[in-house]
C-alpha cells in the first residue's frame, strides 16, 4: 500500500469512528481559544479547561489580560505549569493584540505567529477551530507519534511532519484530521500502552506488528 493509499483508508476509518471529534480545549470566542492553547503548552487539556473557567471569567477582553497585575493572572494559571512564562507571553501577546489588531484576534498566519508565544502549531489551532480556515495540519504529540506509527511520516520534527500531512490529506480535512488523531491517541493509541488488538487501525498500521508500548 502507497503512502496516499495509507493515508485516504487512515481518513475514512477515522472520520467513521470519530464522527464528533473537536477541539477538547473549551472556549467560547476565539481570544478564548487563543489563550487556552497557550496555556495547553506541557499541559492536558482536562487540566486547562479546569484554570479557564475563572480565568475567562475575570479576563474578557485582550485589554482585561493587559491591565491585570502579572502576579494575580500567574496564580490563576499557576496548575497549568511554566505559569510565569505563560503569564508574561500572555501579557505580552494582548497587549499586541490591542495595539495592533484593536483587541481582535487576526485571521492569518503572519499575524498571529508574530504574536508572543504563539507558533504555527497554536495559529493553526485558531484558525481552523476559531474562523474555520485551514492553513496546515496541528501537528502535537498525539499527532506526531500517530503519524509516524502510521508510516505516514518519516519527518523527525512536526514542520516537516506538517509538510507531509498537508501532501496527504485533502485542504478541506486539515484541521478535523488533528482532531481525528488526537482522539484517536488519547481514546485507543496511547503513548506508554497502546491498545494494538482492538485498534480500529490496526490492519493499516505498521507498528500494529510490533510490541505493543
Amino acid at each position: 500500500m502507497t503512502r496516499p493509499e495509507r493515508a485516504a483508508a487512515v481518513t475514512t476509518i477515522l472520520a467513521r469512528t470519530y464522527p464528533a471529534a473537536h477541539c477538547e480545549l473549551d472556549h467560547t470566542t476565539p481570544l478564548e481559544l487563543l489563550i487556552a492553547t497557550i496555556l495547553s503548552a506541557q499541559c492536558t487539556d482536562v487540566r486547562v479547561n479546569l484554570v479557564t473557567p475563572a480565568l475567562f471569567r475575570t479576563c474578557r477582553t485582550a485589554a482585561d489580560y493587559v491591565a491585570l497585575p502579572a502576579e494575580q493572572l500567574e496564580d490563576l494559571i499557576h496548575s497549568t505549569g511554566f505559569y510565569r512564562a505563560k503569564a508574561k507571553n500572555i501579557r505580552a501577546c494582548c497587549a499586541a493584540l490591542v495595539a495592533r489588531h484593536g483587541g481582535a484576534v487576526p485571521r492569518t498566519m503572519d499575524a498571529l505567529t508574530a504574536l508572543a508565544g504563539v507558533g504555527r502549531k497554536t495559529a493553526n489551532v485558531v484558525l481552523g477551530n476559531a474562523f474555520g480556515i485551514d492553513v496546515g495540519v496541528v501537528v502535537d504529540t498525539h499527532v506526531q507519534r500517530l503519524s509516524t506509527r502510521l508510516g505516514l511520516t518519516k519527518k523527525p520534527t512536526p514542520e516537516k511532519i506538517e509538510q507531509d500531512l498537508m501532501k496527504l490529506i485533502p485542504h478541506a480535512q486539515w484541521t478535523v484530521f488533528s482532531h481525528w488523531l488526537i482522539w484517536h491517541g488519547r481514546r485507543r493509541c496511547t503513548a506508554r500502552k497502546p491498545a494494538c488488538p482492538d485498534c480500529e487501525l490496526r490492519t493499516l498500521c505498521p507498528a500494529a506488528e510490533l510490541p505493543c508500548g
